[in-house]
């Protein structure tokens, strides 16, 4: 199911992700030279801040949101950023052959179900010796937000909404991934479960989190009623993990981290 992204308002609402995508890029170790895909671009931010470390380098963001594209190209035109470039494409279907040192994805590959043709495309992608580096939702990510979730879906006034509905993320255990990365032919430098604490400050942003990334559930609900579902999610959210003394929302996550290489 394709979905239509509000790239201007997740881009207000995706503080957490560009931390953790800080935090990812530390572990490259980039020489400055390299040529890099980042797979789920998203409004490009963090694919221009990889860019400003590769001076001698390319650096080539994908999305498949075009809203996304856009942004990203408004935001960080040629012009300025003569080494970085942004195309809409689909993380299932890459387009490239041998083309890069460095392949890296944040809080992107838990909304594809069947990894292996992803897995496949980013092979195909590298260069002899290249190197992937990629984090993204893992099993028991936002447990307790997916409790609420079935929850208030069960309810007279939602549950009609959702018949015939499946549980959208692949959200994947390190040794269920393990031999997705053996078999696309990969060796194994790290696979780890990690938890993370997604803060959020207010009960507003918590709402605009989940606004701007919980689409499988929110486009299956009349556009009129969509603030209303999410306002019943976040009440229901908030009895299970009340906000703390100063107002903040926490929010626990599972990320399923891996480095590999060709």
């Amino acid at each position: 199911m394709k979905f239509h992204w509000d790239a201007s308002d997740y881009a207000k609402h995706s503080n957490a992700q560009q931390k953790w995508a800080k935090e990812l890029i530390s572990r490259i170790n980039l020489r400055g030279s390299e040529s890099l895909l980042d797979i789920g671009c998203g409004d490009g931010k963090i694919t221009a801040e990889i860019a400003s470390c590769l001076k001698a380098g390319t650096v080539v963001g994908i999305d498949n949101s075009a809203e996304m594209i856009s942004l990203a190209k408004e935001k960080f035109p040629n012009s300025t950023h003569p080494n970085l470039s942004f195309l809409k494409q689909d993380a299932r279907e890459l387009s490239f052959c041998q083309e890069f040192d460095v392949i890296f994805s944040n809080a992107v590959l838990h909304w594809v179900l069947d990894h292996r043709p992803v897995l496949k495309g980013i092979y195909r992608s590298l260069k002899k010796s290249g190197r992937v580096v990629i984090q993204m939702g893992g099993k028991g990510n936002a447990s307790q937000v997916i409790e609420a979730v079935n929850e208030i879906m069960k309810k007279d006034e939602w549950k009609r909404y959702f018949i015939n509905f499946s549980f959208p993320y692949g959200f994947y255990s390190p040794e269920e991934y393990e031999p997705l990365l053996q078999n696309a032919g990969f060796i194994i430098a790290s696979l780890e479960l990690k938890k993370k604490s997604m803060i959020h400050e207010n009960e507003e942003k918590f709402k605009g989190w989940f606004r701007t990334t919980w689409l499988p559930y929110i486009h299956c609900i009349p556009i009129e009623l969509r603030e209303k579902f999410i306002s019943s999610i976040t009440e229901k959210y908030l009895q299970i993990n009340p906000p703390d003394q100063e107002g903040k929302i926490n929010t626990g996550m599972k990320r399923l981290e891996f480095v590999v290489s060709k």
